[in-house]
């Protein structure tokens, strides 16, 4: 069924009036496209669910948009839901974890994937490129660490290049090296790095 339109504004409820229907009573008729009753059980359970969405997701944006994701999956689901089996809020809060936590492994797992990416397309390029990579996407404090793993030969031609900008020509010159030796301890002082660091290709 459609999902109905949330309205913005809605009258007040006289307070001498009997208590609403349970969240319960409400999922039953929702069950059937009610959706005046979709919009009390909306102000009962939007709260409670954007509250333990939070908690998982952090992220007050992204929060919203699970929040969201969870009621609209009320609406569309709620013939499935069996009050013999447990609370409405039980079943909606038991969504709402899934979603949350569905988000947290979904955004993991892009980092790890743009992580991949970016030495994956490091590799081949002149180390000017790979060394503007890294710098934009790890600590420098990290590098720093992970230099100390390096063999000498290494770690003065990555310094060289990485921290003070010489190209190829003039890090051989400093070294009094072949530019073939120096492009060889540069490529793999950065895969120890990249090892270090713990990226996989």
């Amino acid at each position: 069924m459609d999902e109905p339109a949330r309205p913005r504004h809605m009258a007040p409820v006289p307070s001498e009036t009997l208590p609403g229907p349970t969240a319960e009573e409400l999922m039953v008729r929702v069950a059937k496209g009610d959706e005046r009753a979709f919009e009390l059980l909306y102000d009962q359970l939007a709260g409670p669910i954007y509250g333990l969405v939070r908690r998982i997701v952090r992220d007050a944006a992204q929060s919203e948009e699970v929040a969201q994701e969870v009621l609209v999956e009320l609406w569309r689901t709620a013939t499935r839901y069996a009050p013999e089996r447990g609370s409405a809020l039980n079943w909606a809060m038991t969504l709402a974890h899934r979603r949350a936590v569905d988000r947290v492994r979904s955004a993991r797992a892009s980092t790890e994937r743009e992580q991949k990416a970016t030495f994956e397309a490091a590799r081949g390029r002149p180390f000017d490129e790979v060394a503007e990579s890294v710098t934009a996407r790890l600590e420098r404090s990290q590098v720093r660490r992970c230099l100390s793993f390096l063999t000498d030969l290494q770690r003065e031609s990555v310094l060289l290049a990485y921290y003070q900008g010489y190209t190829y020509r003039e890090v051989a010159e400093v070294l009094s090296t072949p530019q073939g030796t120096v492009k060889t301890r540069l490529r793999d002082g950065l895969i120890r790095l990249r090892d270090c660091l713990g990226v996989t290709a």
